[in-house]
């Protein structure tokens, strides 16, 4: 059986003038042992309508949820009796996925706006009609006593109230794929609609962005979106500038390495971000979905399925501290150590090798001493590449202009595989479009240099190494991910005003699969 992970994040943040992006503290000041509330996600092995372009009755339709209801219940018995005060169920975790736009009708409530009206659906179902699954979760955050998040689709007449100039679709209603928060006496509190579908036949965008927190008396406010919604700047970056440091994140993540796999991105964006991020994801197999964890800037408790391992769900209870609204320092960049880690000043430096001139000029023809560049697809982007085949070295690799660094040593010099060092700067066309800025270590596939980019799941090489670039972005997300989706923390990162990451690792324990500054460009998307 693979067991929950439980990482300690101990390491160097800068306090940066511009964002609260790599920009935290790890002190008394930011979280204490009083200030600490217990969060739990449910990874969930959804129970699928088999034929979901057929449409079918409201009770045929309401029968299929009930089993996954059923579930729920379960687990949040168990989450209530392990002391949790919220609990988070995944995207599409009810109703499933694959439906068209009529034949999810059957499926549909019609959610009342919490910020117009204040609703108890477990004490007064009556209320309103078809609203079933809705009471349901109610009375399970009611009688569980704990704040509940859960995702269902949510039927809306057309023109919303809210926004009288939206331009109706053509069969006049709206279908939104939604969270619904409740609080611990059942109260509906909150719901979103999920701005940036992926291939979602059955939904709608909204016609305008929403931006939905709500208050809790143990952690203060949380912020809602939905699965691909984390790639984009509204509402999730949004929320974040807003100060909202506890982010509930449903979703039913496919995972795509090697930069993008489940854990890896989402642990990557509550460092990055310097959020907890409390995801929930669906486990399919098929559909390679899984991998769900609670994550803060200190710590991940999460869980990443096998090969192998039984296709079930899994409950992710841990106490996490609450995160208190950052101060943006109006000074220069400031340097602080957390936990003995070394300065940062020094970890530019530590080599030997890499000196601050040299460190500075990251000129695509300034590479020194020169390696052999090659262009390898990666997520369909093509990255140029040069190979680490020195037991130690310091290699630059641009993109355009953009230029990624690594000083790195083997741990063991004959180890056998092969890695290569890559940089792509520019527009992600497929399956969505949004502009990037990465650098990234990988693990080739194979031993030909045509294999780096390809997918890899394990590795056995290790390396202490310092991965830097000079990114046109503040939203950079850092992560180590090591052999069999085993999460590892950086030992220091650093963010300077000229743009500069910095991540250093080393002792690494696990096999090296990526190495990642994932930096997103929000501001080109649509150029």
């Amino acid at each position: 059986m693979h067991r929950v992970k439980e990482t300690g994040r101990k390491m160097l943040f800068v306090v940066a003038v511009v964002s609260v992006y790599l920009a935290s503290v790890i002190s008394p000041t930011d979280s204490t042992a009083e200030s600490s509330y217990v969060a739990a996600v449910y990874e969930h092995k959804v129970i699928l309508n088999p034929d979901p372009h057929t449409p079918v009755s409201r009770h045929d339709a309401l029968q299929h949820m009930q089993k996954n209801l059923d579930i729920y219940e379960e687990q949040a018995a168990r989450a209530a009796q392990q002391g949790a005060q919220i609990l988070v169920f995944p995207e599409n975790g009810i109703h499933g996925f694959n439906f068209t736009r009529s034949s999810i009708v059957g499926y549909l409530e019609t959610i009342p706006n919490p910020q117009e009206e204040s609703w108890n659906p477990c004490t007064e179902p009556e209320r309103h009609n078809n609203t079933e699954v809705l009471q349901r979760l109610s009375c399970m955050a009611h009688r569980n006593n704990l704040y509940l998040v859960a995702n269902m689709p949510d039927l809306q007449p057309c023109p919303l109230k809210t926004s009288p100039t939206s331009t109706c679709p053509p069969d006049g209603r709206w279908q939104f794929n939604t969270n619904v928060a409740f609080g611990s006496d059942g109260l509906l509190i909150a719901r979103y609609h999920k701005q940036n579908l992926f291939f979602e036949e059955s939904f709608d965008t909204p016609p305008e962005v929403e931006v939905i927190t709500f208050d809790t008396p143990f952690a203060g406010k949380f912020g809602l979106f939905i699965c691909f919604d984390i790639l984009f700047h509204d509402p999730a970056v949004e929320l974040v500038e807003m100060g909202v440091r506890q982010l509930i994140f449903p979703t039913a993540w496919m995972n795509a390495l090697p930069l993008l796999d489940s854990v890896q991105f989402h642990s990557a964006f509550s460092l990055g971000a310097n959020v907890t991020l409390l995801a929930a994801n669906i486990r399919n197999d098929q559909r390679i979905m899984k991998g769900s964890g609670i994550y803060t800037p200190f710590s991940a408790t999460y869980h990443h399925a096998w090969k192998g391992d039984p296709e079930e769900g899994r409950l992710l209870v841990a106490r996490v501290p609450v995160l208190e609204p950052l101060e943006v320092k109006q000074s220069a960049a400031k340097e602080v150590e957390a936990g003995g880690v070394e300065s940062a000043s020094s970890v530019a430096t530590d080599s030997g090798r890499c000196h601050q001139d040299s460190c500075d000029d990251h000129s695509p023809d300034s590479v020194h001493p020169s390696h052999p560049t090659f262009i390898s697809f990666m997520f369909h982007d093509p990255f140029t590449f040069v190979l680490l085949n020195e037991t130690q070295g310091d290699v630059k690799v641009c993109n355009g202009t953009f230029c990624c660094r690594l000083q790195y040593r083997w741990l063991l010099q004959d180890h056998k595989e092969l890695y290569a060092l890559g940089a792509f700067a520019g527009l992600h066309i497929v399956d969505g479009r949004y502009a990037l800025q990465v650098c990234a270590v990988v693990r080739c596939a194979g031993l030909d240099q045509n294999s780096c980019g390809q997918v890899v799941e394990e590795a056995e090489s290790k390396m202490d190494f310092l991965l830097e670039g000079i990114f046109d972005t503040k939203y950079v997300y850092p992560s180590i991910l090591t052999s069999r989706m085993v999460l590892e923390q950086p030992e220091s990162l650093k963010k300077a005003p000229d743009g500069r990451v910095t991540m250093k690792h080393s002792n690494m324990k696990g096999g090296l699969v990526t190495a990642c500054l994932y930096g997103r460009m929000y501001h080109l998307d649509n150029e």
